[in-house]
């Protein structure tokens, strides 16, 4: 039998590259911090800062400084004990201090005796954020001296770690300025809020721990402090300001034994939705891990023991479930252990067993002390979950009442569905659009192989502030919900929908922008995988129309109406104002929103979604300045939402 061909290319020892230091993180940055985006650019200061949260949770530093430069630098400043200087004993000639910065898997978080407990795990982080800057300057102040190095281009190192003078004042602390670099990035410009967010969040884990930050760039000038001697208990607070709180105690217990220790605030909200924020060594657990699911089995075990030792809950009485018990409860949960086993660089979800039985034992006993030392909130929090569980009830009755009317044969489709003749979801879309004469418009203008039209009337509920068993029963909901054939909440099927794009078709108003948030709300909310999969996207009808020449231009906005006013000054022709979708004819509709070839779709994001729940909470309640204030910080994030 012949041999089989192999093609004339060699593969030998000569092939194997290997790469050394810190080229690995540039070649494949994606691995050390999850992308090239703007999410990864942050990163980088979550890497600088969480060293010095650790010189805080080791209880050597009280405040720390992040300030993003006018050049678009990064500085973080702290005053613990700064990073060792002296020679290292592996590395003869060479700094402690130069080996955290230049070698992948070095530093003090191993062995430890430098920190008992700490955020970092692999040894990475100061050394990635090294690799990936275009410059980074380290600067020491230990032992009375100043110290200084330089890195370019990658972490090449400018010279070895040297004195440069007296440290001010006596201080002692690790200064780190990086510019990222702009090869790598897909763009290096720090956004102010995150941040912002992140080191508050710090502050708040952190009790006692004060944080500053300054943004120096012409035209972002800012500065704000963050500092909670409450620790996590004004974290919660912090988190139900917008909502009304169900009592005005905020809970809290603590319990340590060696090697690891729990802090649990919490308080319940008059809303439906719960809100458990865990972390790990001051990283945020947002898959959770065995430290929540401790909470959460203990937080439910405690509850019924307590309304059937107070008698509110009768013997025939069925227990509470877990979902009926954490609605409406805003909790955190903060652990801190010497070897924290997290999955992944991203340390998203935590895994020590060990964990989970010390937060059990501390939720058991300590939550139980609480719940008999504030009878009167006890028993409001029983009378929530048992009005809650009575909601479960209804709404699974309405669920199965709603799988019934949706056969997946079409059956039982709403009546003022217009549908598509293609069987392949892969193709058909689903224009969701207000009121009949909108729907009249869209169903001229669409292509009836692939575009089924769906007219909703006015407002749909605003899903934020209603049970689960009443938005089942709205009828704009239940046409949304039969119309997509895929269930809703924990039923929801994604390999059911019948559309693969779910297209939100409203006025470009103020109206149109409210029914948007409301309709993103309800996906995100119910419908959470549509979006995850990005399969929920928005329509961008213009506002307005002109001609120039014979041919007739739209305009998104105001604002581009602007923008085409200064491009084109001597421009005679009036604006046409399309003041609803009902008014534009079924060319224009085709035109400028149905035409796959001509159209802008906006494809939602995870993030633009939760953004117009958080509209849908904030906006649309009761406090103006907290209104105002958010309008004002995430300008930029909700002018898609045109608020």
């Amino acid at each position: 039998m012949a041999e089989k061909s192999k093609g004339s290319a060699s593969y030998g020892a000569s092939d194997i590259t290997v790469l050394e230091g810190l080229e690995p993180v540039r070649v494949r940055p994606g691995m050390y911090i999850g992308s090239t985006g703007p999410a990864g650019l942050h990163h980088l200061v979550w890497e600088v800062v969480d060293n010095a949260v650790d010189e805080a949770m080791a209880g050597y530093c009280t405040r720390i400084d992040v300030t993003i430069l006018a050049n678009g630098s990064c500085r973080v400043m702290d005053d613990g004990r700064g990073i060792p200087t002296d020679e290292h004993p592996q590395y003869p000639g060479k700094s402690a201090a130069e080996i955290v910065l230049t070698v992948l898997h070095a530093g003090g978080k191993f062995g430890g005796s430098g920190y008992k407990v700490s955020g970092g795990l692999h040894g990475v982080g100061v050394s990635v954020v090294n690799a990936l800057s275009k410059e980074l300057v380290l600067e020491i102040d230990r032992n009375g001296d100043h110290h200084q190095m330089t890195f370019h281009d990658g972490g090449k190192p400018d010279g070895g770690l040297r004195v440069t003078g007296a440290a001010p004042r006596e201080r002692t602390g690790t200064t780190v300025t990086f510019t990222p670099d702009p090869t790598i990035f897909e763009d290096v410009d720090f956004r102010a809020q995150t941040i912002l967010e992140r080191l508050q969040i710090m502050a708040f884990l952190n009790r006692g721990l004060e944080i500053r930050y300054v943004d120096e760039r012409v035209g972002r000038e800012a500065r704000e402090t963050f500092k909670y001697n409450g620790g996590i208990v004004d974290y919660v607070r912090h988190l139900n300001n917008s909502k009304e709180s169900l009592f005005r105690k905020v809970g809290f217990y603590e319990q340590a034994e060696e090697a690891q220790e729990v802090e649990v605030a919490f308080q319940w909200n008059t809303g439906y939705y719960e809100s458990i924020h865990s972390f790990a060594n001051g990283i945020s657990t947002i898959e959770g891990g065995m430290h929540e699911e401790g909470f959460r089995k203990a937080i439910t075990n405690v509850l019924n023991r307590y309304a059937r030792k107070r008698n509110l809950l009768k013997e025939k009485d069925e227990n509470l479930a877990g979902e009926d018990i954490r609605e409406g409860l805003t909790a955190i949960v903060s652990v801190k252990l010497a070897e924290p086993q997290f999955e992944g660089q991203t340390k998203g979800k935590l895994g020590n067993v060990s964990i989970r039985s010390l937060v059990e034992r501390a939720t058991n006993e300590k939550l139980a002390e609480w719940l008999e030392e504030n009878p009167r909130e006890g028993g409001q929090i029983v009378a929530k979950a048992i009005q809650a569980q009575r909601a479960r009830l209804a709404a699974r009755q309405a669920r199965d009442l709603t799988r019934r009317k949706s056969a997946l044969d079409g059956a039982g489709l709403p009546g003022k569905l217009v549908d598509c003749s293609s069987n392949d979801p892969r193709e058909c879309e689903l224009f969701i659009v207000e009121g009949n004469s909108a729907g009249g418009s869209a169903k001229d203008a669409r292509n009836p192989k692939f575009q089924a039209i769906l007219p909703i009337r006015g407002k749909i509920l605003n899903v934020e502030k209603a049970r689960s068993d009443k938005i089942l029963k709205n009828t704009e909901i239940q046409a949304l919900v039969s119309a997509i054939g895929a269930g809703v909440e924990s039923d929801f099927d994604l390999s059911k929908i019948r559309y693969h794009k779910i297209i939100l078709l409203a006025d470009a108003d103020v109206d149109g922008s409210h029914i948007r948030t409301l309709l993103l709300t309800f996906f995100f909310r119910q419908m959470t995988d549509m979006v995850n999969n990005g399969h929920v996207y928005v329509a961008q009808p213009p506002l307005y129309s002109t001609l120039v020449g014979k041919e007739k231009t739209y305009l998104r906005d105001d604002a581009a109406k602007a923008e085409f006013l200064a491009q084109h000054p001597d421009h005679k022709n009036d604006f046409q104002r399309l003041k609803g979708l009902g008014e534009m004819d079924f060319d224009e509709l085709r035109d400028t929103t149905m035409d796959p070839t001509k159209r802008a779709l906006l494809q939602i994001t995870v993030e633009q979604a939760a953004l117009a729940d958080e509209v849908c909470s904030i906006l649309m309640g009761d406090d103006v300045p907290q209104r105002r204030h958010f309008i004002q910080t995430n300008a930029k994030d909700v002018r898609f939402l045109d608020i």
